[in-house]
């Protein structure tokens, strides 16, 4: 019917708005609402053009909509999704489907997948990553769901995605929590990627006494090889803004002290959970919260003053970049790891190829790297992690050496670099083959009475000692 339209939006904040007018455009037609009707009539009349169904209730809204009825919420995580599932229930029929774009903790998801599949409705949790700008013009796309009802989500979502040469950025991941659980641990890789930039940042600024001009140029230029992506780009061009009076630059006019929203620190939580380690990500995580300490921090510098450093080893920019690569690989290995991990704790049967090529467009973490991370897994579709793959280990016996040298040279002038050292700590660690926590566990057998397993029987009955007797 030309009154109705195959996808309708709720919540027209700035990424409802720009995904709605996506829609428009490569759909033909969207239905929205709004609870507050102010951010509908601004976005009908600030877009004449565009074939948007504008509904002044939930109920008209519902009612705009074809069936199956495909309804996508673009609002704040938490209790405003259970309140307007809760609104829609009487609502809707069976084999309707609701969506949750926004970015909610899985569990959650899982939680209101099992509660709507009583009523004969199926619930999506999809993770849209790539701000406002990927949401108008192309975001990446990560639906976890029922795989059957997605037929009825995937051409709208295949026209609203961004493209690379490998396709649109969606795929249906898994079932309940699998979307917004990649859509997290993207986030969190995203973390690290972002703290190991500016820890580079840092040292070539403090340590290499490079100023804007040359920064600028620096990123500009790795963004031309195997760092390119759209986090060193974006650095290179924040690296050029001017100072409102033409004073410098802005970067170095912005406070340091980095927020967050919570899905870093959601990762974190469920690789505890799962005992999958994410240093990298923690460390990043730490950094931020570290960062909101500005006026103890300003304190601190006053009390201890420049303390003496020692010669560290000679850098220069080309041992940071490939220190800096080095470590992405890390920072990702840890989160494809953990990717794995949950699903197979869910059965989610997640294809990690899958997700490293729609991640290769329209998300922030969007990256020339992500390609050889498609090759690894469409060699080896079980590989056990990232550093297992035969180039990935290449590339870290080139450059593991360099993250040595950035990390022992930026601690000897007491530049912190938390996210570098984590990534060089991470690596000697998986690739030891006999770490000391055959003392740790030896202690706590010897307070706890614990047990241990011993290296001549290692899958044999676990054993106690009186190490203290």
């Amino acid at each position: 019917m030309a009154n109705q339209a195959s996808l309708g939006i709720i919540g027209l904040g700035t990424m409802g708005s720009n995904l709605a007018l996506n829609i428009a455009d490569r759909c033909g037609q969207v239905a929205v609402w709004n609870l507050e009707p102010d951010l509908t009539r601004r976005l009908v009349t600030e877009n004449p053009d565009a074939s948007i169904l504008a509904a002044a209730s939930l109920p008209a809204f519902v009612k705009s909509l074809e069936r199956p009825r495909r309804m996508m919420m673009m609002i704040t995580a938490g209790r405003p999704v259970d309140l307007v599932i809760e609104s829609l229930i009487p609502l809707l029929q069976e084999g309707d489907i609701v969506v949750d774009g926004g970015n909610s903790w899985f569990r959650d998801t899982q939680r209101r997948e099992v509660e709507l599949k009583k009523h004969g409705i199926h619930f999506f949790g999809v993770g849209v990553s790539g701000g406002s700008d990927g949401a108008r013009f192309g975001p990446a796309l990560m639906p976890g769901g029922d795989p059957v009802a997605y037929s009825h989500l995937a051409p709208t979502f295949e026209a609203i995605a961004a493209r690379t040469e490998s396709g649109p950025c969606v795929a249906h991941i898994g079932t309940d929590g699998a979307g917004h659980f990649v859509k997290t641990v993207h986030n969190g890789i995203e973390y690290a990627d972002m703290q190991m930039i500016a820890e580079v940042y840092d040292v070539m600024r403090r340590h290499l006494a490079l100023g804007p001009e040359e920064l600028a140029s620096t990123f500009e230029a790795w963004n031309g090889g195997p760092l390119e992506s759209f986090l060193i780009e974006i650095t290179g061009q924040i690296l050029r803004v001017p100072g409102p009076a033409g004073d410098g630059r802005l970067v170095d006019q912005v406070l340091d002290r980095a927020g967050q929203k919570g899905t870093g620190r959601w990762t974190v939580q469920v690789a505890l959970e799962l005992g999958i380690p994410v240093p990298a990500i923690s460390a990043a995580l730490d950094a931020r919260a570290l960062s909101s300490f500005k006026s103890e921090r300003t304190q601190l510098a006053e009390q201890f003053g420049s303390l003496p450093a020692g010669d560290g080893p000679t850098i220069d920019v080309a041992r940071i970049h490939d220190a800096l690569l080095a470590a992405k690989i890390c920072a990702y290995a840890q989160g494809l790891r953990l990717i794995q991990a949950a699903s197979d704790e869910f059965d989610w049967s997640v294809n990690l190829r899958e997700v490293a090529r729609i991640w290769k467009g329209g998300c922030i973490i969007r990256a020339r790297f992500l390609n050889e991370i498609m090759e690894a897994y469409e060699i080896r579709p079980d590989l056990p992690g990232l550093l297992h793959a035969e180039s990935f280990r290449e590339r870290l016996v080139d450059h593991q050496a360099a993250l040595r040298d950035v990390v022992a040279s930026a601690q000897q002038a007491g530049i912190p670099v938390p996210a570098l050292a984590s990534c060089l700590a991470y690596f000697d660690s998986y690739r030891t083959e006999r770490l000391p926590q055959n003392l740790t566990q030896a202690q706590r057998d010897a307070f706890g009475a614990h047990t241990y397993q011993r290296t001549d029987d290692p899958d044999g009955a676990a054993v106690h000692t009186d190490w203290l007797d």
